[in-house]
């Protein structure tokens, strides 16, 4: 018989196509994602399973599938993964790391013109049927000669900062690790403490995985410490945010906008997210630019993603170590 492998969310036929060879591919047809119980029911004899953002695999999901070999996750952030439970039971646990940083520094780039040159304000406006030509109005900030600090100088990190060389900005930003010398030249960008950057960037852009030490790393205290009028630009994990907090700075007029890709609603593994962006923000479309997390949403992209994760449980199923492994498992 050939191995069963269980595809939780919709994938391009291709990736369908590219496993049926070798597996018995149990897919999910439709746009909507699987409840918890209905992945379960049908991967509870599968030796392979394709799993995506809406989904969460923890120590009692992968004791209920003895037979699973690998949790191939067509993503790069997995923290609604519990990897160590995989790697106890001898499941590998794979990502997709390199394909999508490029879309997400799109969406990025995207978020903060359109929050710091107000147009989706502006297309409200023309749409009332009220606009009789040019007026002095929807004056904003601007970008070109602002300070701009990016938070976390992973491969998404360098991509932001790499699309803004031509934007005329002061390019900050926060990260254990330096850039090279050469790097830093290229984007003339400066390293500074997190501290630093909060307090004199007029943008600042979040770029982290969510850990426990990045849960909320913006709150109320990291808000206030802000400069007066910034705004902040969120496309990594909704998590890092404090989202009631952030209402409250822009209630107050302290932040002057925020804008987002990803919400706390999503991160499926916090046994106490909120089920709900909060209304205030919904409500507050002045100083709001939301996007429904979109970050990767390029139709060859995704494709290969999926292809890419399909690639990693054909590894895994012939025995070998799969490419995209995060976890290692002892022969």
């Amino acid at each position: 018989m050939k191995p069963k492998v269980v595809i939780t969310n919709w994938v391009h036929p291709e990736v369908i196509e590219l496993l049926k060879p070798s597996c018995e591919v149990i897919a999910n047809l439709s746009k909507e994602a699987l409840s918890r119980e209905e992945i379960l029911q049908r991967a509870k004899d599968a030796e392979a399973l394709m799993v995506f953002m809406p989904d969460t695999i923890d120590e009692a999901f992968v004791q209920e599938c003895p037979k699973l070999k690998i949790i191939a996750a067509a993503l790069k952030g997995y923290d609604n993964f519990d990897v160590a439970a995989c790697t106890h039971r001898g499941i590998w646990f794979t990502i997709v790391p390199s394909l999508l940083s490029a879309p997400t520094a799109e969406i990025t780039i995207g978020l903060l013109i359109g929050l710091g040159r107000q147009m989706l304000e502006g297309d409200r406006f023309i749409r009332t049927g009220k606009f009789a030509g040019w007026r002095p109005q929807f004056y904003s900030l601007g970008l070109a000669n602002r300070t701009l600090g990016i938070v976390g100088m992973g491969a998404l990190g360098k991509a932001i900062a790499q699309r803004l060389t031509g934007f005329e900005m002061r390019l900050l930003y926060s990260d254990p690790v330096a850039l090279t010398p050469e790097q830093e030249a290229a984007w003339n960008i400066s390293r500074v403490p997190f501290e630093t950057l909060m307090e004199v960037s007029d943008f600042v852009v979040l770029v982290v995985p969510l850990q426990p030490a990045t849960l909320h790393l913006i709150n109320a205290n990291t808000l206030a410490k802000m400069k007066p009028g910034s705004f902040l630009i969120n496309p990594c994990r909704g998590s890092v945010v404090d989202e009631q907090a952030v209402s409250q700075a822009l209630e107050s007029g302290h932040l002057a906008g925020y804008a987002a890709d990803v919400f706390e609603m999503e991160d499926w593994y916090r046994s106490d997210r909120p089920y709900n962006i909060p209304q205030p923000l919904l409500e507050n479309t002045k100083q709001t630019f939301f996007t429904p997390h979109i970050g990767s949403a390029v139709d060859e992209l995704r494709r290969n993603i999926a292809l890419e994760a399909a690639q990693n449980i054909l590894q895994a199923l012939q025995g070998q170590k799969p490419q995209g492994a995060v976890n290692y498992l002892r022969d």
